[in-house]
């Protein structure tokens, strides 16, 4: 894509997602703003890390940001699945679309990734998308964790993430109705990957990675947000 179609693009994301006093709008596709997160306070009060000792505030340039700087964190998850997790708090959502403003801090290779949870109902029950540099069975898709490890679920996806050393955005787009869910990468107006399930209809948000590191920033999410059901 040329320069000026990208500045189009990213234009266009603009507009789209922030109100004219530059804060996001207060509703976006059809779902009301449920939180943004800039982190310009120095704190990250509102997330929950499944290894705290791995997660940090830190600046990047002008910028503070939530850093997962540990490759392997404590955290040992009861499957096969994603090792460094940090999830939003006390915040359950159906429907919903999570935009990331994501970097990859870890040197270039073939499974570099970043990763973003959702319909998180606990360390053994959720969906999350692997944004992997190569793609494979086990990199670059959405998955299913139910209870046991990883499982793609992926309709569609690309050869891979195109991670360099800057910041990209990322964005997911779930339908628990439908069971759609579309991911997108710097392009907002194709997605890179879809699925389809009606598994988890409701859960947690989340940031990390699967045993990389990267810097996370402008975290929003609008959503539907629900009670999750009692036990």
């Amino acid at each position: 894509m040329k320069p000026l179609a990208l500045l189009v693009v990213a234009l266009m994301f603009t507009s789209t997602l922030h109100a004219q006093d530059g804060k996001p709008a207060r509703e976006f596709n059809g779902l009301p703003l449920v939180f943004t997160e800039d982190f310009e306070d120095g704190k990250a009060d509102g997330w929950e890390p499944t290894d705290p000792k791995a997660w940090r505030i830190a600046k990047d340039g002008d910028s503070t940001v939530y850093e997962q700087f540990q490759r392997r964190s404590n955290f040992k998850p009861p499957v096969r699945s994603p090792y460094n997790r940090a999830l939003r708090k006390d915040v359950y959502v159906g429907s919903f679309v999570l935009d990331v403003r994501l970097k990859s801090t870890i040197p270039d290779y073939p499974h570099r990734d970043l990763c973003l949870f959702f319909g998180y109902q606990d360390d053994a029950h959720l969906h999350y998308v692997h944004l992997g540099k190569r793609a494979d069975d086990h990199a670059n898709q959405v998955f299913i964790v139910n209870d046991k490890p990883r499982t793609k679920i992926s309709t569609k996806t690309s050869e891979g993430t195109d991670w360099t050393d800057d910041w990209h955005h990322a964005r997911i787009v779930r339908d628990v109705k439908s069971g759609s869910i579309e991911v997108f990468f710097d392009d907002m107006e194709q997605p890179v990957m879809t699925a389809k399930d009606t598994t988890f209809t409701w859960g947690r948000v989340g940031i990390g990675s699967f045993d990389d590191t990267g810097r996370f920033d402008d975290v929003t999410l609008w959503g539907e947000v629900v009670e999750p059901p009692k036990e």
